[in-house]
């Protein structure tokens, strides 16, 4: 039931007065969670736009290596080059930041291999490959490294958003609905206690009016 449609009784007003002084409580709650989010955010925001510029950076490096190992192996040279092929684990850790659950890296995994690792033996013609390869693990590292940060970013923006449309809701809303319900209800107590003040005042003057008149003689 809509609070502006209330039965203008006492103890709806009672009620509520207890119900907008939460919600304002819950407001100015939300309001600090939202600040602190917005902190939370900006001060992830520099290392966020420094860690995508290194990306972009050695994806240039590892796309350019590429071409070239392309041009001199071909796709099937590098194919070989790749072997023996390996797998990769990465170890996440739970954490959580305003409310906001994530993952973060336990440890940064090293991709990047030696040719020894690579069952490859030194030599000058077939240098730009290794090479290639060499690039593109430390952008795969590079990349594993941010994606959980950009994970908790994302995270937090939407917690942000979620969060100012709870402080919208409640001020825009809620609030002016109780205060459109309370002054209602005032209204009409005071006009049912204006109406009552002059009924009894006719009353006690209409029987004043008869006392007057039965001690006439």
């Amino acid at each position: 039931m809509s609070t502006a449609r209330a039965a203008a009784t006492r103890s709806n007003v009672v009620r509520m007065r207890r119900r907008l002084d939460q919600v304002n409580k819950g407001a100015a709650l939300l309001k600090k969670k939202r600040e602190s989010l917005v902190t939370e955010l900006l001060s992830r925001a520099r290392p966020a736009v420094d860690a995508r510029k290194a990306i972009d950076a050695q994806a240039h490096v590892a796309w350019r290596a590429l071409l070239g190992a392309l041009g001199n192996a071909g796709a099937s040279g590098l194919t070989a080059q790749g072997w023996p092929t390996r797998e990769v684990r990465i170890e996440l850790e739970p954490i959580e930041v305003w409310g906001v659950r994530a993952v973060a890296l336990g440890s940064k995994p090293s991709l990047v291999r030696s040719l020894a690792a690579r069952c490859i033996a030194p030599g000058l013609d077939d240098a730009e490959g290794p090479l290639a390869a060499a690039e593109l693990e430390r952008l795969v590292e590079q990349l594993i490294d941010q994606a959980p940060r950009e994970q908790l970013m994302r995270r937090l923006g939407v917690a942000l958003a979620r969060t100012s449309r709870l402080v919208n809701t409640l001020e825009q809303k809620v609030a002016v609905s109780l205060n459109e319900g309370l002054g209602f209800a005032r209204r009409t107590l005071d006009e049912r206690e204006r109406e009552e003040h002059l009924r009894l005042s006719r009353i006690v003057a209409r029987r004043r009016a008869q006392e007057q008149e039965g001690a006439a003689p």
